[in-house]
């Protein structure tokens, strides 16, 4: 390589940057050492007196549960609605002599039995008269009442709100959201091409800029009144010119009411519609497997706003709930364009006349995307009826689709049960019924071409100490349904038995222990598996809470399926078995009323039939600093990752800014920093600012395609602006 002189502008630039690096390693370096120091301090001494707030162990039962989503995906997510009802209830506590079983369950924190027994209580002994009464209730110990307090309080005032415009303008919210964030590094998308390349490679270069863009603009009437509009640009994609001269790319918009009188929901715009057990109809994520050996359970929020900016995974027109006494009925009609991947079109009308699959991405940023967009309509109608009381929910649930264009897939031997053709209808039953300390629940549901779906479950309450949870499933390999969420291996409900095993114990004060069994079969083919097979999921996840400041967690994780071995090319491959374990150490440390501390070491083990094992760890260090009444905290992040291969990655939840979210999954070896920063300016205007960087030791290329980067290096900035007013 031939010697270049650099200029001195250049080598001045150069050197700041090598200087700026080397702050950077230096200022994480030190915060890691701190941080042992710490820790070391804890062993020492951990039994001084102060709390741990009990909203930061439930934040990471939450965290853990969302990593579990992300496993499932490689897709960035957005999972503002499945928390967005924490973070109301956090500023809107429920009056516990003044609430419902629907309102009490979106908390997330109480099993339905509790829920049960909580009623119970009051109904036998009159109302609340303090929080500490809730010890003497069957089923609450000190763990669930901890978790519970930051949402919950307790008057015999009971708040009848009077709704009028004048009422609204005085007491609702206005909230505007604006962030932008970056890749700093150039990508392959980005980088000069010159005019005959990318007339020859249309497809070679993102057609907007790097920014993404979000804005999000909601007034709420406490959980009564919400009206809201969301947009947001992805990376690449154009702003306000070309194909774009709308602005941003995606748009939803949504108002929405609740609990006046009769009309127990209203929507107008885009909403979810979640019901059962998520077999027959359910927009939207749900949680599914986890650590938490019974939380198998799903309780739908029926008709809801959205408020996500996840494609696809909506309703967009009109839904509403009527409430007669103990009697529940909701109808919906959605009407949207959809993206999709165009295989036949009418040459006289520029009609789609065929597809063979819909595009989930959501991204426009290259002209065979934007040609992708809006492809098909798709309009679904369809109903809830059920039956609710405090012990006994019934319901049935009929969801019809149809869609513009035909479906037809790329057959092949894994796939050929598949949705095919132009519209589908789903019809399920469920029901959740609780007989003294037990929890029955379930649901059947058949598709279009008679192929049913069926899971049945019951969570036991044997003991303040022991609970127990039993979950059957046999899901035919021709059931078909496109809007589901149920407890499931695979993404899609089809093609799987199983019987799932969970335990909860509580054997000593500051013990508690979480395991679960999976033993499911597969009886026709999938993806990367020429042959019928089986898989078995296990885990123990011990947690110890030895002092009011200390928490700590460790968790064994093993998976056996079996997968086509890549070093077998035959057309049609034996499958072999494959193992990964998991072994992970968390500890949460609080050593002021301002500082927590948290640590991860995780490693984790794959191999596929006889060959090498492929290994991976993962070790990291957090310092959070939030002191009360401060307007100013922050969280920073260093980890060390090694992972051999991506069969190997491991997943971790980050902190981010309001409503965004981060859940990298860690491969290659390297090393990853990130400082998230929120300033409270007054009590209308909160600011956040986050830097987060990944350097690879053995890879001076990152990512593939359009994203990849030539270097080691890969850096994200995000700043955010909340409004309230």
């Amino acid at each position: 390589m031939p010697f270049t002189l650099l200029s001195p502008l250049t080598f001045k630039n150069k050197m700041c940057k090598f200087r700026t690096f080397k702050l950077y390693t230096f200022f994480f370096k030190t915060i890691l050492a701190f941080s042992g120091l710490f820790l070391f301090s804890f062993i020492t001494g951990f039994a001084q007196k102060n709390v741990l707030d009990s909203t930061d162990t439930d934040k990471e039962d939450i965290n853990q549960k969302l990593e579990s989503i992300a496993e499932q995906t490689d897709a960035e997510l957005d999972y503002t609605d499945l928390l967005e009802n924490l973070n109301y209830y956090q500023k809107h506590p429920i009056n516990l002599n003044n609430t419902t079983t629907d309102e009490l369950e979106k908390l997330m924190v109480l099993s339905d039995i509790q829920i049960s027994n909580l009623f119970d209580h009051i109904k036998k002994n009159g109302n609340l008269l303090s929080l500490l009464e809730l010890q003497s209730i069957t089923g609450f110990d000190l763990e669930t009442i901890s978790k519970l307090i930051p949402y919950v309080y307790v008057s015999n005032d009971v708040n009848n709100r009077h709704f009028s415009i004048n009422e609204m303008i005085q007491n609702g919210n206005n909230q505007l959201i604006i962030r932008s964030q970056q890749i700093l590094e150039e990508q392959q998308g980005f980088s000069p091409i010159t005019d005959s390349a990318l007339n020859a490679s249309p497809n070679s270069r993102y057609l907007g800029s790097p920014e993404v863009i979000f804005a999000k603009y909601r007034f709420t009437y406490y959980n009564n009144i919400s009206i809201g509009v969301t947009a947001e640009k992805d990376a690449g994609e154009e702003f306000f010119k070309g194909t774009q001269k709308n602005g941003f790319d995606y748009y939803s918009a949504h108002f929405y009411m609740k609990d006046f009188g009769i009309v127990k929901a209203l929507a107008i715009g885009d909403f979810q519609a979640q019901f059962g057990q998520g077999l027959t109809l359910w927009t939207g994520f749900g949680f599914g497997k986890s650590a938490d050996g019974t939380g198998i359970k799903k309780n739908g929020q029926g008709i809801s706003p959205y408020t996500s900016v996840t494609d696809n995974l909506y309703m967009r027109g009109l839904g509403t709930t009527l409430g007669f006494k103990d009697f529940e009925f909701s109808m919906f009609f959605s009407s949207k364009k959809i993206d999709a991947n165009i295989t036949s079109v009418d040459s006289s009308t520029s009609e789609v006349l065929y597809i063979s699959s819909l595009q989930q991405t959501g991204l426009h940023s290259i002209p065979s995307e934007v040609a992708d967009k809006d492809a098909i309509n798709e309009t679904s109608i369809g109903g809830h009826f059920c039956y609710k009381t405090n012990k006994l929910n019934i319901g049935a649930t009929a969801f019809k689709s149809e869609y513009s264009a035909d479906f037809q897939r790329q057959l092949q031997l894994y796939n050929q049960f598949q949705f095919n053709g132009k519209e589908n209808t789903n019809i399920g039953f469920d029901y959740s019924y609780i007989f003294k300390n037990l929890n029955f629940f379930g649901e059947i549901s058949r598709s279009e071409n008679n192929a049913k779906a069926f899971l049945t479950g019951v969570l036991m309450s044997l003991d303040p100490r022991v609970s127990l949870s039993v979950l059957y499933r046999n899901y035919d390999k021709k059931y078909q349904a496109l809007y589901t969420s149920a407890f499931a291996e695979s993404s899609t409900p089809a093609d799987e038995k199983g019987i799932y095993l969970g335990v909860l114990l509580k054997p000593a004060r500051g013990f508690t222990v979480n395991a679960y069994m999976d033993n499911i079969s597969f009886p026709w083919l999938r993806y990367r598996v020429d042959a019928p097979s089986k898989a078995l999921d296990y885990s123990v996840q011990i947690n110890w809470k030895p002092s009011k400041k200390l928490e700590m967690y460790v968790r064994y994780r093993q998976i056996d399926k079996e997968i086509n071995d890549p070093a077998v090319s035959d057309m049609l491959a034996i499958p072999s078995k494959t193992l990964k374990q998991n072994y992970r150490y968390n500890a949460f440390y609080k050593i002021s009323s301002s500082i927590t501390l948290s640590n991860r070491i995780e490693f984790t083990r794959y191999i596929i039939g006889n060959g090498m094992p492929q290994k991976g760890y993962i070790i990291y260090q957090d310092v959070n600093f939030k002191k009360l009444k401060s307007p100013f905290s922050f969280s920073i992040r260093y980890a060390l990752f090694d992972a051999d291969t991506y069969d190997s990655r491991i997943y971790s939840f980050e902190d981010d800014v309001l409503y965004g979210y981060s859940i990298p999954a860690f491969y290659y070896k390297g090393t990853r920093y990130y400082i998230t920063m929120h300033y409270r300016i007054n009590r209308n205007i909160d600011v956040w600012l986050r830097f987060a960087q990944t350097d690879y030791s053995n890879r001076n290329i990152i990512g593939t395609g359009l994203t990849q980067i030539n270097g080691n290096t890969k850096s994200e900035v995000k700043a955010q602006m909340r409004i309230k007013f």
